[in-house]
């Protein structure tokens, strides 16, 4: 790494690591606990970087983004915060952040993110319409500080203000819904309508034209698209061909299996690709355990505001919780937390309390996949064939054989990792290979290791 970077952060333990790790990297480094001295420097002309944190005890970092990108258009900020809502990552990327991480964050990935915001040329900012960004809502329980919650947070950072349909899946009770109201929400359609259509909506012959009257050129979210019948996805296929100037944002939402709908015959082929500009799968809640506790306490925060008593998990309670499956996910978590809070007679909420209520509701892991007993090889055969058929009797793009190496490669390196607890030399010698090998594959496939030192 080659380049001046400016840290501000008023914790300086923070300042201190990102100093001597940058210094190590070939960096020269300039670290403050003020905004306003970040501003000074930055007016100066001085960096090429600039990693900032969020509430800084004379400001925040990211009103600070605007001015920064004004006064050095094409300067790189990467905000790091400890506010792991949704929000942050939106607001970051309304405000031409290069990039955001959230706190405790791994100190390899925001090297690895330095390298790149100094060897690459941020695009030019885009024109603005001038529109606020909504205020958010205190009811929007999108929080987490997981990668995968992150990851999702950045996907919809940036396709909130494309064109292109989105393709929200998850299971039920991951907050899909929530998903497409927070894209349109913050999206430059912001001010227009939103609406969620089901099949009695595109029932008779009016009823897509009654449709898009009401969307106004908002956003139209057709809920579970996959338990639409053929006549009602014959209706939506006709609709967006249909589609003038003004047309609506197009979102749909789905639990199933799309895909193998498709491979079934029920599920349209040319509905599937209208509506899978960009896909945001959802996380499961057994997918990001270590947001439990953070969910936990907004919903008792939220009971709380609604005139219930004011309740705390004991430490074995909420360990309890957190193994529990949650085949209902964030749904059935908020539920099971309300009832707690009810039947509790007592300010803390104790594990044989969750244990009662969590005895009286099914602990079941959700159908997905193949069949019972479907051997790897099988399913990648199935998948194969599938991708071939889709391509109406012409042969896909060149490379073939690297993509799909790729595509198993990648995940089964993930999942060893996780299972190693990020130890490299445990992964090598669990896969096989050598650990520079490793190395360099998790480089190639970009792979994060999540599961390190972490840095508070």
């Amino acid at each position: 790494m080659d380049g001046t970077v400016l840290v501000a952060d008023d914790d300086r333990t923070i300042r201190t690591v990102l100093t001597q790790a940058l210094t190590r990297a070939g960096c020269k480094v300039h670290a403050t606990s003020s905004l306003m001295t970040l501003m000074r420097w930055v007016e100066e002309g001085k960096g090429d970087l600039v990693i900032s944190d969020v509430v800084m005890p004379d400001g925040n970092g990211l009103e600070a983004l605007p001015r920064i990108n004004e006064e050095r258009p094409g300067l790189p900020v990467i905000v790091i915060s400890a506010q792991n809502t949704i929000m942050t990552a939106i607001q970051a990327a309304e405000a031409e952040a290069y990039d955001y991480l959230p706190k405790p964050f791994d100190l390899p990935d925001l090297m690895k993110r330095a390298a790149r915001a100094l060897d690459t040329k941020r695009r030019a900012p885009q024109p603005r319409n001038g529109a606020s960004l909504a205020e958010p809502s205190d009811d929007l329980p999108l929080v987490g500080r997981t990668p995968q919650m992150q990851a999702l947070y950045r996907l919809v950072a940036r396709v909130m203000n494309t064109e292109l349909p989105v393709l929200i899946t998850g299971e039920s009770g991951t907050g899909k819904s929530l998903i497409a109201r927070a894209i349109h929400d913050f999206s430059d359609r912001r001010t227009l309508p939103f609406v969620t259509a089901a099949a009695p909506d595109l029932a008779g012959a009016d009823g897509p034209a009654a449709l898009i009257a009401r969307a106004r050129g908002g956003s139209i979210l057709f809920d579970e698209v996959g338990d639409l019948d053929a006549e009602a996805q014959a209706r939506i296929v006709r609709m967006l061909d249909g589609f003038g100037e003004n047309a609506p944002r197009i979102m749909a939402s789905s639990q199933t299996d799309l895909m193998a709908k498709l491979e079934s015959g029920v599920f349209r082929q040319d509905l599937f690709y209208r509506l899978g500009g960009v896909t945001v799968a959802v996380p499961s809640l057994r997918e990001r355990v270590d947001d439990i506790p953070l969910l936990a306490d907004h919903f008792l925060a939220r009971a709380e505001r609604d005139g219930m008593a004011a309740r705390q998990f004991a430490e074995d309670a909420l360990d309890l919780v957190r193994a529990y499956s949650w085949p209902g996910n964030v749904r059935q978590l908020e539920n099971t937390i309300r009832r707690l809070v009810v039947t509790n007679s007592e300010d803390i909420i104790a594990r044989s309390e969750v244990e009662l209520v969590l005895g009286s509701q099914p602990e079941i892991e959700p159908l997905v996949g193949g069949g019972e007993g479907e051997k790897l090889s099988a399913s990648v055969g199935k998948h194969l064939r599938r991708y071939f058929d889709l391509h109406g009797g012409v042969l896909p793009p060149p490379g073939l054989y690297g993509r799909i190496l790729r595509e198993v490669e990648a995940p089964m390196i993930e999942i060893a990792l996780d299972a190693t607890g990020g130890n490299q030399a445990k992964c090598a010698d669990l896969l096989g290979i050598n650990r520079n090998t490793l190395r360099k594959k998790i480089t190639d496939l970009d792979i994060r290791v999540t599961r390190r030192r972490k840095l508070m």
